[in-house]
């Protein structure tokens, strides 16, 4: 591998009709990825698609895309202890458009909650979605509040990555204590908000994603995404940080292997 998507779909249906084309492409460009559950089904796919090698699942229930669904503790462990499986989640908090607000915040403190045991239980780390309400940052900090008690109960069995991080400088702060890393995507491609806190969070902390088939780099947005253009997120992130690519590239592939344990 030179490259590592350490977030994607492409169990998704939006690849029914070329997936076996989007995985030869990823193996001809030297692209490894995580595939991402968000439910049940997302989630087994994830495990089935999953070779062990160069592709890898993560597991759980997506904070507010499947409400109606619920966490079945029983069928996520039973997933999760799976060799294929380096991560739990994607789980964690969206506070962005609740229709309850405090009903809804409750119920996904109380799934996020069992996806952080979970993650103890079989030593894997927590694949985190924080989405918080417009101009705060209160999903990251109601998150670190669980994550910091947690990390005082597991210890080191406690890590985890934050995906699609938007948060700022004094949130990373906090993560940072954590051990956390924090992952971009192709928005950097197409926006300079998050430069300073690309700048802020040490190399070694970074990781890189695309959350495809989301979040297509410039010029294709609105196009259907896929896992090579993690390429892009490498070349943006290299010139925000003003640092040679090459060396970005091998900092963040050995980041990922460092931090979803992978041979």
């Amino acid at each position: 591998m030179r490259y590592f998507d350490s977030h994607c779909h492409v169990q998704f249906d939006a690849y029914d009709a070329d997936r076996a084309e989007v995985f030869a492409a990823m193996q001809d460009a030297q692209v490894g990825g995580i595939l991402v559950g968000t439910d049940r089904t997302t989630s087994k796919l994830a495990v089935h698609y999953a070779d062990g090698k160069t592709l890898f699942a993560s597991v759980g229930l997506h904070p507010n895309d499947k409400p109606q669904e619920g966490y079945d503790d029983a069928y996520y462990e039973a997933l999760a202890k799976d060799p294929k499986v380096v991560a739990i989640g994607e789980c964690g908090l969206d506070f962005f458009r609740p229709e309850n607000p405090e009903a809804e915040k409750a119920r996904q403190k109380d799934v996020f909650a069992r996806h952080i045991e979970l993650a103890a239980k079989v030593d894997k780390p927590l694949m985190i979605h924080a989405r918080p309400s417009k101009g705060s940052m209160d999903a990251y900090l109601d998150a670190y509040e669980m994550l910091k008690d947690a990390k005082a109960k597991y210890g080191d069995r406690l890590q985890g990555t934050m995906h699609f991080y938007v948060g700022d400088i004094e949130t990373t702060k906090l993560y940072l204590e954590l051990g956390f890393t924090f992952s971009y995507t192709a928005v950097l491609t197409f926006t300079h908000d998050y430069d300073d806190v690309v700048r802020f969070i040490p190399r070694a902390n970074l990781l890189s994603e695309t959350d495809a088939p989301y979040v297509a780099p410039a010029p294709n947005r609105g196009k259907r995404n896929d896992p090579l253009a993690v390429r892009s997120v490498v070349s943006a992130m290299a010139v925000i940080r003003g640092e040679d690519e090459e060396t970005i590239r091998e900092a963040l592939l050995t980041n990922a292997k460092r931090a979803f344990r992978l041979g």
